[in-house]
Formats: structure tokens, C-alpha cells, sequence
């Protein structure tokens, strides 16, 4: 689905269907983003495997370079407290992406739409 949220066209992945499990899953998906004229996909956490949120395993990485090569945020939106309780490396790499513009791990939809309109309003500590 695509939406406008705070004048960024953003594209939301539905919470429904296999887990986006390789660089081939995000491939098509940045494809479809692209089709779209999106500039921000929302992707549910739910739909990331388990070993995403694992940095040693590098998927995290590598899906990050992806949308980083071509120019499309992602925020990563739902609740990934185990995950992060479970691992420092993890709890830092959240934290500092967080405070880019590129990639974003949110717990809701809700905080996004906040973060987006924050930095509208041209309030710069929220859409850093």
C-alpha cells in the first residue's frame, strides 16, 4: 500500500506473508518501492526473520545497503524489545540508526507518523 505520510510518499508492507528473508525478498521489494515512487518503506518487524535482528549473522547489513544504495528509507516498525534486551550489539545499532535519517526502528506506525510529522514541522530533533 502507499500512502502520503507528512509529504513522503510511503510505501507499507502488510504485516501478512512470508518473512523477507534475503537479499532477493528486498530486491523485489525496493523494485516495487521504486514502481510506487515511494521514498520510505514501512516494514513490520514480524516480517523480518529472527536471525535479522542477530547483526553477527549480517542480514541486518546488507538489507540496511541495500535501501541505502538506492536512496529509499526503511523503517522497521513493531515491537523488538526481546530482540534488543537479548543483545548490545543490537540495542547500539538501533540507537544510533535511530538517530539518521535512513533506517528507523519504531514501535508503531503511531511513532512514525510522529517522527515524519516532527520533522515537517521542521523541528530537526525529530527527523534526525
Amino acid at each position: 500500500m502507499i500512502t502520503d505520510l507528512y509529504g513522503v510518499p510511503t510505501m507499507i508492507v502488510s504485516p501478512e506473508g512470508p518473512p523477507f528473508t534475503g537479499e532477493a525478498d528486498v530486491t523485489d521489494l525496493i523494485g516495487d518501492a521504486f514502481g510506487t515512487g515511494a521514498e520510505l518503506v514501512v516494514l513490520p518487524a514480524d516480517r523480518l526473520p529472527a536471525e535479522f535482528f542477530s547483526l553477527r549473522t549480517g542480514i541486518a547489513g546488507a538489507i540496511a545497503q541495500k535501501f541505502v544504495n538506492y536512496h529509499i528509507r526503511l523503517a522497521v516498525v513493531g515491537d523488538i524489545s526481546e530482540h534488543v534486551e537479548g543483545s548490545t550489539a543490537l540495542r547500539d545499532f538501533v540507537f544510533e540508526t535511530n538517530r539518521g535519517r535512513q533506517l528507523w526502528f519504531l514501535p508503531s506506525l503511531a511513532e512514525l507518523e510522529a517522527r515524519l510529522a516532527g520533522a515537517r514541522a521542521g523541528n530537526p530533533s525529530d527527523d534526525r
